[in-house]
């Protein structure tokens, strides 16, 4: 097992105690299921929903992930096209934000879960032990 950054276990969505299990089934980012999140982490038992309504201050995460979005969009567009209309901003503003929710989504609850569970290096190490 190598020893994941926070970083590389955010962008891996990988358990913040052990950064190794998946917290969210595998294939499903663009389907129907793309909310659908693993109850514990196969490697350590981490709950990733400690609590009824925990993901709630994740919305607060989604919401600035959003407005970096739209500031990226809105100056990229700004910067880079001539006789841009406010038309074409709001249309391409909505082509990105939704095609990125189910990344907003995912990675929104992984940064809210990285604030409040820490990494174990006893569990990556218990992990090894058994491997």
């Amino acid at each position: 097992m190598k020893n994941r950054s926070a970083i590389s276990g955010i962008l891996q969505m990988r358990c913040p105690q052990c950064r190794e299990g998946k917290m969210f089934p595998a294939n499903t980012l663009y389907t129907t299921q793309f909310m659908k999140m693993n109850d514990r982490c196969a490697c350590c038992e981490q709950p990733f929903t400690p609590e009824p309504g925990y993901y709630f201050g994740a919305m607060f995460v989604s919401y600035a992930l959003n407005a970096a979005f739209f500031i990226i969009v809105w100056l990229g567009m700004y910067l880079l096209m001539d006789n841009i209309t406010v038309t074409d901003m709001i249309i391409a503003l909505l082509i990105v934000v939704l095609g990125l929710l189910p990344i907003t989504f995912r990675l929104s609850r992984v940064l809210w879960i990285y604030i409040f569970v820490r990494y174990d290096e006893r569990e990556n190490y218990k992990h090894e032990l058994n491997s």
